[in-house]
This record gives structure tokens, sequence and C-alpha cells, in this order.
């Protein structure tokens, strides 16, 4: 997969179009966390010092397509202003002769940052009209929202169809460490998957399988997989209707010599509560009143083994109730593994993320995925519309 990448084009004299993902919390009208702004800074520091003008398009929760003061940029403008170090103007709309009286107004080194795009349903809808008006208000269009890549959006899709296409940084080095996963990786490949649910994570099991060494499957969605090997789950977590999907993955694994590495000892808990008492289980099969909550310590021991012995890595979702602080050693023993070791470290996927940035791991992997649901559809080798607009 090769991108055009924004360092490719001309810029001088020109009007950027760009997507970017500053969908961020807000409490009381203030960012209280602007990492994603600060992920998409290189990418726009470097269209403003190469001579161009930006216009800049981002979404900001659920409006529904309707304008709503809830859901207004504002409070984003003020603290994208304040981590780029100059003005960056609101516009009044998204669309309309308002917008297009600042836009064509722009000079190089101006930032003109759009209102929510979806405050119009035809974002969402990636209606031809709206990506075409969108379209016009640059010479080139940058998409470096990877967060939202895998959704086909006037704002994401559409307006490639109208502009010169370029990624922006953060995109291009999301694809750098995701795609090798796919296709190419350094060997031995450890994928480490988590979460609660078998079938959320089923498809990228199956597309990671393909070419990995070793799997890890923890989280809630492990007890699905034991139980179909015949081991006592007590009252865990089960999806029934996939016990048949879970045993043919297992099966097929096997056939292509996957090592599947499921917990081997839990700690459990007698109800889902934070405050529940933990419970060691020195075994696979767990008794009938209890339910797992985390991986034990021997399991623990083996998934830190196989990171030990492993050139890449990733890792998406976690391994227990991580929230919960009696059930966080598993997830926690396991990111530290990560950031102990010399293999490419891929993390993907908001819990992992969130994990890695509770335990203060981040700058230590080697890529943490800015994208959740992207993230997660990109190693399920999904297609993502945002991505293959940017394709040479």
């Amino acid at each position: 997969m090769v991108l055009n990448t924004i360092n490719e084009a001309d810029l001088k004299g020109k009007r950027v179009l760009i997507r970017v993902d500053f969908n961020v919390p807000l409490k009381n009208g203030v960012v209280t966390d602007s990492t994603r702004i600060k992920a998409a800074l290189p990418t726009i520091r470097y269209i403003l010092d190469n001579g161009a003008s930006l216009v800049v398009m981002t979404h900001l929760g659920r409006p529904k397509g309707q304008k709503n003061p809830d859901f207004s940029l504002a409070p984003v403008a003020k603290e994208f202003s304040a981590l780029l170090g100059r003005e960056v103007r609101l516009a009044p709309d998204v669309i309309g002769p308002e917008v297009e009286k600042e836009v064509k107004a722009l000079k190089p080194g101006d930032v003109l940052l759009l209102e929510n795009v979806r405050f119009y349903k035809e974002e969402e809808g990636n209606d031809p009209g709206f990506a075409k008006t969108l379209a016009s208000y640059g010479d080139i269009y940058c998409n470096d929202a990877f967060g939202t890549a895998h959704r086909a959006h006037a704002s994401t899709e559409g307006v490639s169809h109208y502009l010169p296409s370029y990624a922006g940084f953060l995109i291009e080095k999301e694809v750098k460490f995701m795609a090798p996963l796919l296709e190419n990786p350094e060997k031995p490949f450890v994928a480490i998957i988590g979460g609660s649910k078998v079938s959320s994570k089923i498809t990228v099991l199956e597309s990671l399988a393909r070419t990995c060494s070793t799997v890890v499957i923890g989280g809630g969605m492990a007890y699905t997989f034991l139980k179909v090997q015949g081991h006592s789950i007590g009252k865990s977590l089960v999806e029934d209707d996939y016990l048949e999907t879970a045993k043919a993955f297992l099966a097929k694994a096997a056939e292509k010599g996957v090592e599947v590495i499921l917990p081997t000892d839990h700690v459990c808990a007698a109800e889902f509560k934070e405050d529940a008492a933990p419970v060691a289980v020195d075994s696979v099969d767990i008794p009938e009143d209890l339910m797992g909550m985390d991986i034990g310590p021997k399991t623990t021991e083996r998934i830190v083994a196989a990171v030990k012995g492993a050139k890449s890595v990733v890792w998406n979702g976690p391994m227990g109730v991580f929230e919960f602080a009696a059930f966080a050693k598993g997830t926690e023993e396991v990111a530290k593994a990560l950031a102990a070791s010399d293999a490419t470290t891929v993390v993907g996927g908001g819990d992992s993320v969130a994990a890695i940035n509770k335990f203060g791991l981040a700058d230590r992997i080697s890529h943490v995925s800015t994208g959740g649901g992207a993230s997660l559809e990109f190693l399920e080798g999904k297609v993502l519309p945002g991505i293959k607009a940017l394709e040479k």
C-alpha cells in the first residue's frame, strides 16, 4: 500500500483543505484531553511552513445532522489556537456565503476551522453536492484523520473525488506500522487480542492468524474458547452463539501451526463489581460460583515470555477488567512486557490504548494507534475508504 503523502505536494500559495480528527473530550466547555489535536500538529505545521493557508475540517460528537451549540467547535478552536501558537479563526458555519467569503480572504499562513461537519446530515451520507462544496474551499486535499478513515463520509472520502489528495504524516505513520502486520511482519509475530466479546474480535483474530506465529486470547472473550475446549468457566462471560466459531478458529490455527495461548489460571470474583474480592484460581477450570475477571500469574508469565521472543507484536484489547484496580494486573504486566520489548510493538483499540496511557508506557511503544474502530478494521484486512482515496 503506497500513499500520496503531503510532502510530495507543491504547497506554496495554495489553499489546503485538511480533514483532522479533533473529536476530543470536553468538560464545561474546555478540552480535557488534547492528544488528538497534538497528533495532527506536525502535518499542520508542515503545510503552513511551506507557504499554504489552511481550511480545517473535523467532527465533534454526534449532533445527528443538526446544528447544536453543545457540539460547537468553539472550545476546540481555542485549544487548537493555543497549541499551534497562532490565531485559528472559527467559521460561522460549514457551508454558505459567509464561509465562502472567509475562505477567499485567507492568506498564506492563515488557519480557518470550519464548524462541526456533522451539523449536516450530508456529511455522513457522503452527499456528492456537499462534498463538492467542501472541495471548492481548497486547491489540495489532505486527510490526517485516521480515526475516521473507516467511514466513507463527505469530508473523508467524498472530497477526494474533486481534488488532488494526500495523506498527512499521522495517517502515513499508521499505515507504515499497521500494513506490514497484515502483509509481511517480521517473525516471530505475536498477536495479543483481548476484550469482552468474541463477536467483535473474531474477524481480527482470523485476519492476524494468517501471518502470526502466536495468538494470545485474553479478556472476557477467552471464556468462550475455554468452554469449547470442555473447561468449566463458572459464571464468566460467554457467547454461546459463537462456540462453533471459536471451535473452527482453534482448528484452523492448529492446522496452520499457529500457537494459541489461552488462560491457564485466573483471578476471579463472585460478582462483577469494582470492590469485589479477588480470588486466585490456580487452574484452567473456574468454580461454578465465580467469574473470571483477569488472567492469572502463570498465564501472564507465558504471555510475557512470548513477547520477549517476538520481533513484531500487535495488541488489541485488555486481558481483564483493568478499570477495576484488583483486576488490572494481567493487562498491566502485558503492557510492561511490550514496553520492555525490542520488537516492533503496535497497540490499537481504545481500551488497550487507554491501558497503555493509564500505566504511563505510551512513549515506550513503537506505535500507539489514534483510531479505535479504524485500527480494528485495518487489522481485519478491510478496505478503509479514507485511506483508499489516498493511494497512488
